[in-house]
């Protein structure tokens, strides 16, 4: 019999599938503004470059002439930022809506759920910095301004570098663009749009996160923790794997995203009916019954187990083919690649730590 934990990891799994979906379809609404105001950029670029053909570099010039430009990806990246922000408020009201009600269903009729304020939600966190990388976390504003300075920037490095060159207009355009035979992914501007992508994708699951801590929080009385979910496949991180199936405190501990484009969810542990002062044998949700809250984490696959399953290559392809060595030489489980953090150990942090992994491995 499934026990209601055990429902909250599948359904939370199922929310995961859904919260891609959706995650999909505002790329592609973003990605397409992106592409729709890079036509003006191009043609302000080609325009700006025909009137400095044939004159001598100047760097002062250079700036100058790119002000339209810049003020064109500026006013694009803007736009981006207002439509992303308000696809994200939305989000976050009907994601504090549905972890009130999953929560809810959890539960028998005679537990009521409080729920959060979607405004305070969204607040919250869009004001709190999310992980871009295993060095920093930075709040959305500033990302989008990064992101913004970042594309003006490879514009200028390409335009000084064909002018210096002598190159013609549609030899630069082409170098900023990339080229119609391959979709336009082979220019500049792929990187950047990949970049905004995963933006989008990371930001969404950031707001998500934050919408369930703050319905968790205001839930302690029958929330115990949570429990840290991986994808199980090949594009999981070293850093998400190990600490997939670990609990930890409501509000605390190593909340996803926990990196760009990361894909792992927090899962709510309900308290026992003991630990909530309930005696209840078993309850009934959504005409299924289930085992009574017994307060234990639900019965996940660990990100070790199934990766053992898989054959060396893949395991390789995951890990890198020294840490693919040293986890099939010993047996260990993923975290041991990690600190408790889940910041992955390099290789010579994890020789100096246990040397007689690399010697078992023969490494």
């Amino acid at each position: 019999m499934e026990s209601v934990n055990d429902w909250l990891l599948s359904e939370n799994i199922r929310h995961a599938v859904a919260l891609q979906r959706f995650t999909n379809g505002v790329v592609q609404r973003i990605i397409g503004k992106l592409n729709a105001s890079d036509q003006r950029l191009y043609a302000e670029l080609v325009l700006t470059l025909e009137g400095v053909q044939g004159t001598p570099f100047s760097a002062e010039r250079l700036e100058s002439m790119l002000g339209s430009v810049r003020a064109l990806n500026a006013a694009a990246y803007e736009a981006i930022g207002r439509e992303l922000t308000d696809e994200l408020r939305k989000f976050v009201e009907y994601e504090t809506s549905y972890q009130a009600q999953v929560l809810q269903a959890s539960l028998p009729v005679q537990v009521s759920v409080a729920s959060v304020s979607p405004v305070q939600a969204f607040t919250a966190a869009y004001a709190q910095p999310f992980r871009i990388s295993k060095d920093g976390a930075v709040p959305m504003a500033q990302y989008m301004q990064g992101l913004t300075a970042d594309r003006a920037r490879q514009v200028r490095d390409a335009v000084s570098l064909g002018w210096l060159e002598g190159e013609t207009t549609d030899t630069i355009v082409r170098r900023i663009r990339g080229t119609k035979a391959r979709n336009f992914e082979d220019g500049l501007m792929e990187g950047s749009r990949r970049h905004l992508e995963g933006m989008v994708r990371t930001a969404t699951n950031h707001m998500a996160n934050v919408a369930q801590q703050k319905t968790l929080e205001a839930n302690e009385d029958v929330v115990k923790g949570w429990l840290f979910h991986a994808t199980l496949d090949g594009r999981t991180s070293i850093t998400c794997a190990s600490l997939s199936g670990k609990v930890f405190p409501i509000g605390k501990g190593p909340i996803p995203p926990r990196h760009i484009n990361c894909r792992s969810a927090a899962v709510p542990v309900l308290k026992s009916f003991r630990e909530m002062g309930l005696d209840i044998p078993e309850i009934v949700v959504e005409g299924r019954t289930r085992a009574s809250i017994d307060g234990q984490i639900p019965a996940d696959t660990s990100f070790t187990a199934w990766l053992r399953s898989k054959p060396a290559g893949f395991q390789d392809e995951v890990l890198g083919s020294t840490r693919g060595k040293l986890f099939r030489a010993n047996e260990i489980e993923v975290d041991k690649f990690t600190n408790n953090k889940g910041v992955v150990y390099t290789l010579d942090q994890l020789r100096d730590r246990d040397a007689a992994l690399f010697k078992k491995a023969g490494l």
